[in-house]
């Protein structure tokens, strides 16, 4: 049997390489992570829906989120309707949208909206400000609490709070674990997958 290659990338080697191979690199290399589609509404009313694979659970006493967002260096139609309303939604598809939510990535213009333009389906439930998407498995209403400058790259954590989860009760065991079968996960910049269940094991103690 051959011994496998291993490639051994230094930094200056990442460094040279071209900036879309370097940037699906790093991006997939940090694994598979859970799609997040980001709905949020300007105040002349214009909806915007994006996709998100950068979602980070912060704590839960408070439940909060942190949200990787690009450099501001163009316009970011979610960041500025997030600071505007502080309000947004964070919605879970399922597998079969795949095509739809990857679309959302395209850079439409700032009175275009993404639900349309994919074929999502904006839903207002109570009194959220928001957005949700008529379409997800599960639908989560925010509330921004913090935004956090990343000096070294320019990038920022937006930091929101949970306000209230929708999701079907057989997702939610009575433990309170939360079931992402047939969700949509992503790695990297253009790669999406599936997730499976491999077991539950209990409290770990020495």
């Amino acid at each position: 049997m051959e011994e496998e290659e291993i490639l051994a990338i230094s930094l200056e080697t990442i460094m040279e390489t071209e900036k879309l191979f370097r940037t699906k690199l790093i991006n997939s290399l940090a694994g598979i992570r859970q799609v997040a589609m980001i709905g949020t509404k300007s105040k002349d009313g214009h909806e915007n829906l994006a996709i998100f694979n950068s979602l980070i659970h912060l704590g839960a006493h408070p439940p909060l989120f942190g949200l990787l967002s690009r450099p501001n260096s163009v316009e970011r139609d979610t960041l500025r309707n997030i600071k505007e309303s502080e309000s947004y939604t964070i919605n879970f598809l399922d597998k079969k949208f795949v095509k739809e939510a990857h679309q959302t990535s395209a850079r439409y213009a700032k009175n275009q909206s993404e639900f349309e333009a994919t074929g999502f389906t904006p839903e207002y439930v109570a009194n959220c400000f928001s957005p949700f998407v008529q379409q997800a498995s599960i639908k989560i209403e925010m509330k921004l609490k913090q935004i956090l400058n990343i000096e070294i790259n320019s990038t920022i954590i937006i930091i929101g709070q949970i306000v209230k989860v929708h999701i079907p009760q057989a997702r939610l065991a009575e433990d309170g674990l939360v079931k992402p079968d047939d969700l949509l996960l992503s790695g990297g910049l253009d790669a999406y997958y599936s997730s499976e269940f491999i077991t539950q094991l209990p409290y770990a103690k020495p």
